[in-house]
């Protein structure tokens, strides 16, 4: 299974490797517009979401959008965990350890019966909701300490038949690409 998952990793990167960056942007766009009219997203007041990578959905522009109208929070790496905070503004955020990528500086978020709604990072996804991450493990510790709805997010080309699953994998509510809902 390690090989199967390290093989869809390897090739998924070099999919997103060929995406142009205008395109990876207005894919990123597409992806938000279609969230955005979502009643799940209309009606949640505590998001989480994830600053991204460059080589994932960009979500920098949607969470300084949407900052001021709902609480918006990150994840920031702590060791084997994920501790979350609220994004207050890109002058409070600061390089992470792990990958760095912008984490907020303000205090830990803890009140997870509050989150609505948790947009999902990851490699590679299936019709069935279930995910490939990184290999670390951060949001199959953290997703079951949570009660919102989940939605993987990601480019229609990370979308593939069927993610190698272990036995502690849960799978996500929902799967939103770029060309639409897939889950």
């Amino acid at each position: 299974m390690n090989e199967e998952k390290k093989v869809m990793r390897r090739h998924i990167a070099q999919l997103k490797r060929s995406m142009a960056v205008a395109d990876a942007a207005a894919a990123s766009e597409r992806l938000f517009a279609m969230l955005e009219q979502s009643p799940r997203f209309q009606e949640a007041h505590t998001v989480l979401c994830y600053y991204s990578m460059p080589d994932e959905v960009g979500t920098h522009d949607f969470v300084e959008r949407w900052r001021t109208k709902k609480c918006i929070l990150l994840p920031v790496v702590k060791g084997d965990e994920l501790e979350l905070r609220r994004y207050t503004g890109p002058q409070d955020l600061q390089p992470g350890e792990r990958y760095h990528i912008g984490e907020p500086t303000g205090e830990p978020f803890t009140d997870y019966a509050s989150i609505d709604l948790t947009l999902v990072p990851g490699v590679a996804f299936d019709t069935e909701g279930n995910r490939l991450g990184r290999g670390k493990g951060y949001y199959d510790r953290l997703l079951p300490k949570l009660n919102s709805y989940n939605i993987g997010i990601a480019f229609d080309l990370q979308l593939v038949p069927r993610v190698p699953c272990e036995p502690f994998d849960r799978p996500l509510d929902a799967v939103l690409t770029d060309k639409g809902w897939a889950k």
